[in-house]
Parts: structure tokens; sequence; C-alpha cells
């Protein structure tokens, strides 16, 4: 019983991710979708800016504490509604505060009862020990980890909150600005007559953040490659 406690808030977090994706909530902001209402929605927003942006930055926080797959979109549709100053911002508040709460979710499901653990975990865990800076650092800055499985994992591997709020910030942030410019490209190419389909991806306001967010991939991978050469280089 004590153990079914502990994973109760994880449980319920899940449950609403669950209830959000039957929803069609994300479908609703499909850049598609937003391009159907974009004037409509612009009034909204800059008749009532600090509510629009406290529920827009409430959505991005309850989509990433749920760890629902698919907040890209939702990135998105904040970059074509909000541009990419106030996007950014927006994400980044909500996305921090995802973050903490299915942080602390998941350090509550794994700090009791633990069972011993295979020799792979063990090696994972006394990795992360002598090294939580990098570990930390690499499982944020790689985009194409799922967010809510890195949070899930680095509670797991028991990361400093406060190591893990800078991870958050400056891997989230660096994402985020990229895919917040990404959707404020739709957006403009949208105003200026173009479709809302695989055309744009060939516009320079798009291609731009998309090789962006692709540098930012492979970064890990080449600084990962010249450590190993450097390496190889001192030992002969």
């Amino acid at each position: 019983m004590k153990r079914l406690r502990s994973f109760l808030p994880l449980l319920i977090l899940v449950s609403i991710g669950i209830v959000l994706l039957a929803s069609g909530l994300l479908d609703r902001l499909r850049p598609e979708r937003i391009a159907d209402q974009y004037t409509d929605l612009r009034a909204m927003i800059l008749a009532h800016p600090v509510h629009a942006g406290g529920i827009y930055a409430g959505l991005v926080m309850l989509v990433v504490a749920t760890g629902v797959p698919g907040s890209v979109v939702l990135i998105l549709a904040g970059g074509m509604l909000f541009g990419v100053a106030a996007g950014t911002g927006l994400s980044l508040l909500g996305l921090t505060l995802g973050t903490v709460i299915l942080y602390f979710a998941s350090r509550a499901a794994f700090a009791s009862h633990e069972r011993p653990m295979p020799p792979l975990a063990a090696r994972l865990r006394a990795g992360f020990g002598a090294y939580p800076v990098s570990y930390t650092m690499f499982l944020r800055l790689v985009p194409f980890f799922p967010f809510g499985a890195v949070t899930v994992a680095l509670a797991w591997l028991r990361c400093p909150l406060g190591l893990f709020l800078v991870a958050t910030a400056v891997g989230g942030g660096v994402a985020l600005l990229f895919e917040t410019a990404l959707g404020a490209g739709l957006a403009r190419n949208f105003l200026q007559g173009g479709p809302v389909s695989l055309e744009m991806f060939a516009q320079r306001d798009v291609v731009l953040p998309l090789l962006g967010m692709a540098v930012l991939a492979l970064g890990p991978i080449v600084l990962g490659q010249l450590r190993r050469m450097s390496r190889a280089a001192r030992s002969e």
C-alpha cells in the first residue's frame, strides 16, 4: 500500500495525459488548424494578452507534466500565435513548471522500496554519479530524446534539483527557441499567401530553424567524437 501511494502522483499525471490525448486538443493546435482560425485567435490574444499567455503557458505545463507526446505541435502553435520572443518565454515558463511537477512525481515513485537494480541499471547510475553534469546536459541537449522520458530518467538517476533546473532551462530553452522560430516562420509564410503544406519547409524562415535543430541534435555526437579522438591522441 505504501508503494502504491508513492506511485499515486505519477499515476494521476498519466491519467490526465490519457484524458488530454483523448480530448483531441492537440489536434486542434496543428499548424493547418491554426491557419484556419489565425485571424480570430490573434484578435483574442491582442484583446486579452495576459489571459491568453497564461492559458498557453498552463497548457504547455500540463502537456509536459503528463509526458504527452506531441508537445512540438503546441510549441509550433505558440510561435505562430505569439511570435518568437513571447512564444519562447511562455513555452519555457510552462516547460519548466511542467518538468518540475513530473520530476517530483517521479522522485516520489522511485524514492521508496527500490528493488535491487540489474547490473546495467547499476552501471548507469554509477556513471551518472561520476559525471552528473555531462550526463544531464547530454540528455537535455539531444532533441530526439523524448522530453518526458528524460525527465523521468533524471529523477530515477537522482539528479540534483538545481542541476535539473539549469539543464532544463538551457537544453529545453535552446530547443524551444528553434521550434518557436519554426512556428513563427510558418505563420509568416501563411500570411504572405503561402499554403500550410510541405512546400512551406522550403522557405528560408522555416529552413533556418530546422537547420538549427539539426545542428543541436548533432552537437553532442560531434563533441563525443572529438573527446574520443583527443583521448586517443594523448594515449599514443
